[in-house]
């Protein structure tokens, strides 16, 4: 019997060999950092801090009371030099907070064992420290983690599935995870299974990270409340939907979520990352890095501060290799983002920092579709990629929503085995960007007609108020 796996799919060169060997390395302390009020999915934080202000490394920086949210915290001690626009690694201008650092660094003591008894916390104590943490999902997508695990009424979750695969190629920070931090892992999926009362607990790893599998299965100690299972090595097998269709058979609807077949997924890093809030107090302020690819002199998997900047992490891998044209990548070759400028700074979903050269670089020419239909066959979510496309470049939106543009899970397999080279994937996210401005734009007008109204209704109300009485 072969191992578990999801329909479609493609097997990309993977390259994990020139960074999978080498063991985390703390980076050098940063002078300065920027930190974007926007680095998860839901509403942007808003700066508890200004101009001038001194910070200490850990302190909460920046918070908003909408649920989809988790609040910033200072990843160096020192002074706030300004809070201004600053380019993000998604590829736009946001508010962000610059501390100039005094070079103090402060020492969380997270390299013992736990300190806590998990018998002892509670569910809601639980979701309540990773909110107060900053954690997210540090697998790309940002979500805050204590929004997963506070279930909607009426919906069960029985399962908790760590997602150790790691497909996008190149990066190898969640193997080296699971290495070294193993034990960190299976403590941290264990409150997450406590804090949303799910009984069962799996790692989904696949079977090109043998050494990990066997780290895990050595740190649960013949315990059989989490169970590893091996998956095939394919791409994009990490992806949520196709994590949970092969390791547990169960299929996500489309325009459903995990939450309604029962299960919350979450990455080995933000497991890890759990460890050190509930036995440490401390937050998201520094992450595993891969920075790999063919153009980068020496690829290393660096724990770097939050608002690190990619020009000051590249340096410290050697720098880019100087001959021919380069492309660096927030994330890997698949789904990362292209960057125009390397004073970008590193933030909670950056996984990794991709440098291509040479004929690795996605093309810039494209020729016509020639009707193959190799994109549909490998989708995974057996959408009609080139349709999508075309709708999302030329902004024919009705149809784009109508064909499913947003149950694309923006893996990027489409545009790798396209013969034409098209830009699918890019094209589909302009599409999905348009309709989401549209939606903006439409709820702005509705907001100031709403606003409108009840100036109206007010000035009517003093105008009557103030009309003298009149007798008959």
């Amino acid at each position: 019997m072969g191992l578990k796996t999801f329909d479609r799919g493609i097997h990309p060169a993977y390259n994990k060999e020139l960074a999978s060997s080498k063991a985390i390395l703390s980076a050098d302390l940063p002078k300065t950092v920027v930190i974007p009020l926007r680095q998860h999915a839901g509403a942007p934080c808003s700066p508890l801090v200004k101009k001038g202000d001194v910070v200490t490394e850990g302190q909460k920086i920046a918070d908003v009371e909408a649920f989809v949210s988790a609040p910033i915290h200072a990843s160096i001690s020192g002074k706030v030099k300004e809070i201004d626009l600053y380019q993000h690694p998604v590829g736009m201008k946001v508010p962000s907070i610059v501390i100039v650092g005094d070079g103090e660094k402060k020492d969380w003591g997270t390299s013992g064992g736990p300190k806590v008894d998990l018998s002892s916390l509670s569910a809601d104590a639980i979701r309540k420290s990773i909110r107060e943490h900053g954690i997210v999902g540090m697998g790309g997508a940002g979500f805050p983690t204590a929004v997963k695990l506070n279930a909607p009424k009426g919906k069960v979750i029985d399962t908790i599935l760590l997602n150790g695969c790691e497909c996008e190629p190149y990066l190898t920070a969640d193997h080296r995870i699971m290495l070294e931090e193993a034990e960190k892992v299976v403590w941290g999926m264990r409150a997450l299974m406590k804090g949303v009362g799910a009984k069962n607990g799996f790692i989904g790893i696949e079977d090109n990270k043998k050494d990990a599998t066997a780290a895990i299965k050595k740190a649960l100690a013949g315990s059989d409340d989490i169970k590893v299972i091996e998956l095939q090595t394919k791409y994009p097998q990490g992806a949520e939907k196709m994590l949970i269709k092969a390791a547990l058979n169960r299929k996500v609807p489309k325009g459903k979520l995990p939450l309604d077949v029962g299960v919350v997924v979450n990455n080995v890093g933000t497991a890890a990352a759990i460890f050190d809030a509930l036995n440490y107090g401390k937050p998201l302020i520094e992450r595993v890095v891969t920075v790999s690819g063919n153009g980068v002199k020496e690829p290393k998997n660096l724990l770097c501060r939050i608002g690190t900047s990619f020009e000051e992490v590249l340096r410290q891998c050697g720098g880019l290799k100087e001959e021919g044209e380069f492309e660096v990548l927030n994330g890997g070759p698949m789904m990362g983002i292209a960057q125009m400028q390397l004073d970008v700074p590193i933030i909670k979903g950056t996984s990794g920092i991709t440098a291509l050269m040479g004929d690795v670089i996605k093309p810039k020419k494209y020729e016509p579709c020639i009707r193959c239909a190799s994109c549909v066959e490998v989708c995974p979510m057996a959408l009609m990629p080139y349709r999508l496309g075309d709708y999302g470049k030329m902004q024919r939106l009705g149809e784009f929503n109508g064909w499913g543009g947003f149950d694309c899970i923006e893996c990027g397999c489409c545009s790798y085995v396209c013969p034409s080279k098209r830009p699918l994937l890019q094209w589909i996210r302009l599409g999905k960007l348009r309709i989401r401005q549209e939606q903006q734009a439409e709820q702005q007008a509705q907001q100031k007609a709403e606003q409108a109204e009840q100036a109206k209704q007010v000035i009517e109300a003093k105008q009557t108020e103030a009309a003298p009485e009149k007798f008959f």
